[in-house]
């Protein structure tokens, strides 16, 4: 096969599918929530998701000292997260995961500083459930069960927290940062 071969590859296909599927999704919901589309609105919506971010990586914290009942709390915070989540999604014109297809130069530009932002926060945020279980799995060679099973639990809630904060964050950098006429949708 030559490099001149205008065969698509499999990473073309697939990016036209979802090429397709974005601007599916983006004509079903381009008049919703016109009210939320604001630039402050939005960023009341960043506010409430860093909110519910934030409680969870408490309540993994608080799991890691054996509070097993903290995490009770993970349920409130899951619920007031996922409205929020979807509404700033639907709001910003879901410009954090839209393919390349869709976006101009200077949306392309902004997306990408966005996830790379968060792919370095994620980077750097997940060194300390690593370094938790690391610590703790060597200094507690010794314990019960239950006790190996409080760790694993907390050092898995804290892995979920980083990743949610990471998969999050280019969205809620958009949400915050774009001017209300530069939401389309």
């Amino acid at each position: 096969m030559s490099a001149t071969n205008s065969e698509p590859t499999i990473l073309d296909r697939y990016e036209d599918f979802r090429t397709r599927r974005f601007l599916r999704h983006e004509e079903t919901y381009a008049n919703a929530l016109p009210r939320w589309r604001t630039q402050h609105r939005r960023r009341m919506l960043v506010v409430g998701i860093a909110a519910s971010l934030g409680l969870m990586a408490c309540v993994s914290v608080v799991c890691a000292f054996g509070f097993r009942q903290a995490a009770l709390l993970w349920i409130p915070a899951t619920l007031v997260f996922f409205p929020m989540w979807i509404m700033l999604q639907i709001a910003s014109g879901r410009q954090g995961d839209a393919p390349r297809r869709t976006l101009d130069e200077f949306e392309l530009q902004q997306r990408n500083n966005a996830r790379s932002i968060g792919l370095v926060v994620t980077q750097n945020l997940m060194l300390l459930p690593i370094g938790y279980l690391i610590i703790a799995s060597t200094t507690m060679r010794d314990v019960d069960a239950k006790a190996a099973l409080d760790m694993a639990y907390a050092g898995g809630l804290m892995t979920l927290a980083v990743l949610m904060i990471g998969g999050c964050l280019p969205v809620m950098i958009l949400g915050w940062t774009r001017r209300s006429d530069e939401v389309t949708g």
